[in-house]
């Protein structure tokens, strides 16, 4: 009998235990992938760096060079500019900003800093993030390199 006393309070309690999982925020989730997406470069696998990126034709890189249309476009522009380790050197990101456009779109401003021995470099980005078929994805990418480069 003291049982069926319990069961409303085990309940209340998974219903509360429930609830605290669910704080996470879309923030949270675009900062996870950028935070994935340092992990990949910095492991020299630029195919799983672009996990963030969107799968699409319509996919915008824009950098000093001028725009780039696609995935597939956006990651040879990597291959090009990060040939080997010694290019690619560690990836570290500065998020400056993380604003919410509308319920699907959120726009992410930071600076990025390669160290490497061959030169270290920095620079700004800016990344429009969409919630597409449930994840955030990066649907446009500026970035532009610093005019000084780190020592």
């Amino acid at each position: 009998m003291g049982k069926i006393y319990y069961l409303p309070a085990l309940l209340l309690t998974l219903a509360t235990l429930a609830g605290c999982s669910s704080t996470r925020t879309s923030e949270d989730d675009i900062l996870d992938r950028l935070s994935l997406q340092t992990e990949c470069w910095n492991s020299g696998d630029l195919e799983c760096f672009m996990i963030g990126y969107w799968q699409s034709d319509s996919l915008m890189f824009i950098g000093g060079n001028g725009i780039v249309y696609g995935y597939e476009n956006t990651l040879e522009r990597y291959r090009t500019s990060y040939p080997d380790r010694a290019s690619m050197g560690q990836l570290r990101f500065e998020v400056k900003h993380v604003n919410k456009v509308s319920q699907d779109a959120y726009y992410v401003v930071g600076r990025y800093f390669l160290t490497r021995e061959i030169g270290n470099a920095q620079g700004h980005y800016s990344l429009l993030w969409r919630l597409i078929d449930g994840e955030w994805t990066i649907v446009a990418d500026h970035s532009s390199a610093a005019s000084n480069v780190l020592n």
